[in-house]
């Protein structure tokens, strides 16, 4: 790996993911040794962004691999199907993380032993770590060509290196953005109820040092009504055939509100989000989070017995209002009905 800050590490047989659940105030790296472990650390949000989750199972079926050469079963073939079904249930929604298991599964049917496993697999993991690293920087580069010079922009969530293998997505653009010299600053909302945005995005736009200004969720609408927003910019979860796009929910809420105000909307994510199989986003699976994530927010108290409780994770922004979806192969945008299935499947044949 290049030496960039990436949420995810591998060494000496283990993964090691910075627990995003103590950022901003401490720097917590957890050890993760088991296949086990990997796929609660991805249920419990450890490590959380369509991108990193995909790569963090990469390097939970490594893991497998290596328990099993370790067990030395003559079954072993099928106790690794039964750690990938594991691992596929941990986050429902994430169209990476199916994509990188169906990868790592088709890599993996040349494995003649459980020793010659784990080495396909973790050069396989590490392969989809730098490729997505290497994916990031050109949607920054592609992403960032569409801003104008001194560019206010409004992001959603975390879409930076913490959601990825390195760099961003939606917020590589604004990162990349920054670096060439045509970005003057960034809102960013806290994204509720889990504060990616508050605790995360503004972590590591602070790093960096690029201007940036953290606000309520309910702040969007005064914002883009009285000061100049140019371009929103978040990430995706799924993105399906049409273009409809599955991100952390309010990004609707955003996009709805970006084309009363003439404001700009991108979509930056790389082509493994999208899955060509669902028609649109109706199809889509919305995950419903705990109650007890929404309730701790308002009070430390155990949840009262009658209240009841809608938490979804995601919401979908049908593709009519996204401007642009931009991917490591290019930039697709909505001037004709269709267009975005036009790109995407040009990209899917390249």
């Amino acid at each position: 790996m290049p030496e960039v800050f990436s949420p995810i590490r591998w060494k000496s047989n283990q993964l090691e993911l910075i627990d995003q659940r103590a950022l901003p105030d401490r720097e917590v790296w957890l050890n993760v040794t088991s296949v086990e472990q990997t796929a609660q650390a991805i249920t419990d949000m450890v490590v959380r962004g369509a991108p990193a989750i995909g790569i963090t199972a990469a390097y939970g079926v490594a893991l497998s691999c290596l328990e099993i050469s370790q067990k030395k079963s003559k079954e072993w073939k099928h106790l690794l199907s039964k750690d990938l079904e594991l691992l596929a249930q941990s986050r429902p929604t994430a169209v990476n993380l199916f994509w990188a298991l169906e990868r790592m599964q088709s890599v993996l049917n040349e494995a003649e032993s459980p020793s010659q496993a784990f080495e396909i697999a973790l050069t396989e993991a590490k392969m989809i770590h730098q490729e997505d690293y290497q994916m990031n920087l050109a949607i920054g580069e592609y992403g960032s060509s569409l801003l104008p010079d001194s560019a206010v922009v409004l992001t959603h969530c975390n879409t930076g290196a913490l959601a990825t293998g390195g760099h961003g997505t939606a917020l590589g653009v604004i990162r990349s953005a920054w670096q060439k010299g045509n970005l003057q600053h960034v809102y960013a909302n806290e994204t509720r109820p889990w504060l990616q945005g508050s605790r995360l995005t503004i972590w590591e736009l602070l790093k960096e040092n690029i201007p940036c200004t953290l606000q309520a969720d309910s702040a969007a609408a005064l914002l883009m009504k009285s000061k100049k927003i140019d371009w929103i910019i978040v990430g995706a979860d799924r993105i399906a055939a049409n273009g409809d796009t599955a991100n952390k929910i309010g990004t609707y809420s955003l996009a709805l509100l970006a084309k009363a105000h003439g404001v700009k909307f991108m979509v930056a994510a790389p082509t493994s989000t999208i899955d060509m199989q669902l028609e649109s986003g109706d199809l889509i699976p919305i995950e419903e989070r705990s109650a007890g994530e929404l309730w701790s927010s308002a009070s430390k108290t155990d949840i009262p017995e009658k209240l009841n409780f809608h938490n979804p994770v995601f919401d979908v922004t049908p593709a009519g209002f996204i401007d642009a979806i931009v991917t490591e192969k290019g930039i697709a945008t909505s001037n004709e009905r269709g267009l975005f299935s036009q790109a995407f499947s040009t990209w899917f044949q390249a």
